[in-house]
């Protein structure tokens, strides 16, 4: 069974993830969609990743993010958690099957790096994701 695609939202009700894919050029928005649904379909555990989607590493370890390059080469990141687990576990995420949570994404020029204070709110965003039980996402 393919996993299902979720959303975390925030406390406030946005969904900083569903806000950055609409601040995406179409195209982009589209890929990262198709992106999401062959890991979806694969699943994560055994998708090849092509290059689009990849585990992090180092304090981003257990993360992973889909990696697009828009026009004049700007970079867009999508940044992901697995929640996979038992039928018991899934159920009291209120989940019902292995889910990619889709936390926030993330865009750059082209040969630049993003901060750690970056990384570090996208570590918050998916901390505060795990504490809510049931979760808190918008499918």
């Amino acid at each position: 069974m393919p996993w299902a695609v979720v959303y975390y939202k925030a406390p406030d009700g946005t969904t900083p993830a569903l806000q950055f894919l609409d601040s995406c050029p179409g195209k982009i928005d589209a890929e990262f969609t198709a992106v999401l649904d062959a890991v979806a379909g694969a699943p994560p555990p055994r998708f090849s990743g092509g290059g689009k989607w990849e585990a992090m590493h180092g304090a981003m370890g257990g993360w992973y993010e889909i990696r697009l390059t828009g026009p004049g080469r700007e970079q867009f990141r999508l940044f992901c958690l697995l929640e996979n687990g038992t039928h018991d576990q899934l159920t009291g995420r209120g989940l019902q099957r292995c889910a990619i949570a889709v936390i926030t994404g993330m865009r750059k020029p082209w040969r630049t790096t993003f901060a750690e204070r970056d990384y570090q709110r996208v570590r918050e965003l998916g901390d505060e994701h795990r504490t809510n039980y049931p979760r808190r996402i918008a499918t």
